[in-house]
């Protein structure tokens, strides 16, 4: 390569980084660290978070929760149907959050339990990656292939985990 090639590389990479930041993302480098940083906030909040007993929604407070979406799940924006969907904690329970009609939102069960308590910005990071990798499998490329690789594997072990609990 020229040397000038090598300067339009570090200008477009200037780019990226200055697209990133303005999107509120950390650059590549930094980003492994963020989200090691990030694990660790959300595990300093549980550990100084008083427990609380949990305490039923009154089908009126239910009511209230499903309003503020107009019945759609906050996590995936899906309609929810019936009675079939869960009052999600916008600060979860283990972190602290109180149990009151202003800290819930309504969600699919399996929105919910996919959210677990991550941070909302944790969330955010983990929908991101799963977005590109799926982008990436789907192309073919040789990342998408290793993650489809290295995913199925995990999948098969995770299936085979929650079998042999079951047979226990």
């Amino acid at each position: 390569m020229k040397r000038a090639d090598f300067r339009q590389l570090g200008e477009r990479r200037t780019r990226n980084i200055g697209q990133l930041r303005r999107a509120n993302m950390t650059p590549v480098p930094d980003l492994r660290v963020h989200l090691i940083n990030l694990r660790g906030k959300r595990r300093q909040g549980k550990r100084d978070s008083v427990r609380r007993p949990r305490t039923s929604l009154t089908a009126a407070q239910r009511m209230r929760v499903l309003a503020k979406t107009s019945g759609r799940c906050h996590i995936c924006g899906g309609k929810v149907e019936n009675k079939n969907w869960q009052a999600d904690h916008v600060i979860a329970h283990s972190a602290g959050g109180a149990h009151e009609v202003d800290n819930y939102l309504p969600a699919h069960s399996t929105c919910n339990n996919y959210r677990w308590d991550y941070l909302p910005e944790e969330f955010q990071y983990i929908l991101k990656l799963g977005v590109w990798a799926r982008t990436q499998i789907e192309r073919g490329t040789s990342v998408g292939n290793d993650v489809a690789r290295a995913f199925a594997g995990y999948e098969i072990r995770r299936v085979k985990r929650r079998t042999l609990r079951r047979e226990s």
